[in-house]
């Protein structure tokens, strides 16, 4: 089968997948926050996120393989429980919500998540485990409608793990764990059957092998708060845009 958009769009489609998998490189976590707003200028959101889970599923693997001996075990069960139970309800959002209330929930979710993470200032508070089940539950529903669940885990789990090998290698691993429980949630919604969508996915993994590689490599080279700052002004310009679409008409 053909790819499911037309050259143009598969262009712009390949440098947003290279930009976001760049991202997720060097801080463990943002393929989705930054892929998803970009994407959804440019193609249906039902399209755009099982797509980026194919990809996820990929890098994830790739990453989670080689960081596995630094993953907190402990917090990562805690939170997993409740992001399952999240997911379901996200899952069931996705396949039965409006493209347009779609597009205005992620939009609203980009701003506000864009909006709190450029508001933070070092050093982190710790946290109670408590935070866990808001955390992991709230992420599991954008996880699963998303896959834009990464920002809210790591907002916890880095008020309980100070050593960034460990967080970055814990948050990989959870996104990873999720993808797979995403992967049949979506199956059994029967959202791969979209017509083009796995030649699209299969065209955009080499740009997300390329980005995921850039990033590893800047990952001990660049401050990632500073990288991820202009990241989040992108971001909230694209948050705007999607407000602005699902008000005007998707």
């Amino acid at each position: 089968m053909l790819p499911a958009l037309p050259p143009e769009a598969l262009l712009a489609s390949a440098a947003i997948i290279t930009l976001a998998y760049g991202v997720f490189g060097l801080t463990g976590f943002g393929a989705g926050i930054v892929a998803l707003p970009l994407l959804a200028q440019i193609m249906p959101i039902r399209f755009a996120v099982p797509m980026i889970l194919l990809l996820d599923l990929l890098a994830g693997g790739l990453l989670g393989l080689r960081q596995r001996r630094f993953v907190d075990r402990g917090e990562m069960l805690r939170l997993l429980p409740f992001a399952a139970a999240g997911m379901l309800v996200g899952a069931t959002v996705l396949a039965q919500a409006p493209q347009r209330a779609l597009l205005l929930l992620l939009g609203g979710f980009v701003i506000a998540v864009t909006v709190w993470s450029l508001s933070q200032r070092q050093p982190l508070r710790p946290v109670s485990p408590r935070w866990a089940w808001p955390a992991g539950a709230v992420g599991g529903v954008f996880t699963a409608m998303f896959g834009t669940g990464g920002p809210l885990y790591t907002a916890y789990l880095a008020r309980r793990i100070t050593d960034k090998h460990r967080l970055r290698a814990t948050i990989v691993t959870l996104i990873f764990v999720a993808a797979i429980a995403r992967l049949a949630l979506f199956l059994l919604l029967g959202l791969y059957a979209q017509p083009g969508l796995l030649v699209t996915a299969a065209l955009m993994a080499p740009c997300a092998l390329v980005g995921l590689a850039l990033g590893g490599r800047l990952h001990a080279r660049l401050p990632a708060p500073r990288v991820l700052q202009v990241v989040w002004g992108l971001l909230l310009v694209s948050g705007c845009g999607l407000i602005l679409r699902s008000t005007l008409g998707a």
